[in-house]
């Protein structure tokens, strides 16, 4: 299998967690992919019609995408724990709450990196700043005692939620929004598969 990969993406992230949690290192060909929303790739865009990362390329199928449907195949074909049948709807709704912190916490990012200066939106970042505060909210509100439990795919979806925010938003104390949260994903920092897939600083 081949994974359109970058490190950076809290997306990739979320898969590349999820391969050394199953074990499928060995069987994951990582391609160095380099795209952006108004700069796609062309290998990308030939796989997937959207443009996005990730992308995984099977050996016996079509590309699949995003990344919710990559961790679930990967999961599938290790026979994983990652969605278990007892909790899936937590865990589901835990995946999507994770993505969707992920996806404000992107655009913020874009809205600066993509557009000119002077075209900046600054109540556009402020909103997606909001989102990713609701959801760090409702974490710490209602999510605490499932992050708790064994590991699974909504909590792989956290920990690499909160660590793109500290990758592009430093400056942003989601600590303080959400302090039983951080103290968790302290210790979820430590797992080697966290370890491993740290993306760079730059």
């Amino acid at each position: 299998m081949k994974l359109f990969h970058s490190p950076a993406s809290p997306f990739v992230r979320k898969v590349m967690v999820t391969v050394h949690e199953l074990g499928l290192v060995d069987q994951v060909e990582l391609v160095a992919t380099a795209t952006t929303p108004v700069a796609t790739d062309a290998a990308l865009k030939a796989a997937n019609p959207l443009g996005k990362l990730p992308c995984l390329v099977r050996d016996d199928g079509p590309a699949i995408y995003d990344s919710r449907v990559i961790t679930r195949f990967l999961n599938g074909i290790a026979d994983g724990p990652l969605y278990p049948e007892a909790r899936i709807w937590d865990v589901l709704t835990l995946e999507a709450t994770a993505d969707g912190l992920m996806e404000a916490a992107v655009l913020m990012v874009y809205e600066r990196r993509v557009r000119p200066e002077e075209k900046v939106f600054e109540d556009w970042i402020e909103a997606q700043w909001g989102k990713a505060v609701g959801a760090l909210k409702a974490i710490e509100d209602r999510w605490m005692g499932h992050l708790a439990g064994p590991i699974d795919a909504g909590q792989i979806g956290v920990a690499c939620a909160l660590g793109y925010l500290d990758l592009r938003h430093p400056d942003r104390d989601w600590r303080a929004e959400a302090p039983a949260l951080a103290k968790w994903y302290s210790d979820m920092s430590a797992r080697p598969s966290m370890e491993a897939t740290q993306p760079p600083e730059a």
